[in-house]
């Protein structure tokens, strides 16, 4: 079947909308942070925020000694710029899953870490979401 630009840029700006509740949350967080010394970059159609009140996020979740960076639809906050690099293969698949559950994912993803952790396994590393993430970032 052949594409074309404008199919191609209905379905492109319907996804932005399916993800937008996200995103603005991303945004918030994101652009506080610019206020506290953090800084922001646009990279593959996401935005990038690190640094200052982001760093200090990430550095107090719930896993392990922290995140190195986390995504809120088509935003990804991370500790540094180079918390940024190593991440992004990883960050851009949790950016592809918001892509298919649009508002539903951040319940979605509490879910499946309850679920894990009701089987007795670990909420981060046993959650369905990290492992599809995890096993795609190394292809």
């Amino acid at each position: 079947m052949t594409q074309y630009p404008l199919q191609n840029a209905l379905v492109a700006s319907l996804i932005r909308l399916w993800v937008l509740p996200n995103t603005l949350l991303g945004m918030f967080v994101g652009c506080t942070s610019l206020l506290f010394g953090g800084k922001a970059q646009k990279v593959d159609g996401c935005w990038e925020y690190y640094g200052g009140l982001v760093t200090w996020i990430l550095q107090r979740a719930p896993i392990g000694s922290g995140a190195m960076a986390m995504t809120l639809g088509h935003c990804i906050l991370g500790q540094s710029q180079a918390a940024l690099e190593i991440t992004r293969r990883h960050e851009h698949i949790h950016v592809r899953q918001y892509e298919r559950w649009g508002p539903l994912f951040i319940p979605a993803y509490f879910v499946a870490s309850l679920s894990a952790l009701l089987k007795g396994k670990d909420a981060y590393r046993d959650n369905v979401f990290e492992v599809e993430a995890y096993e795609k970032e190394s292809i």
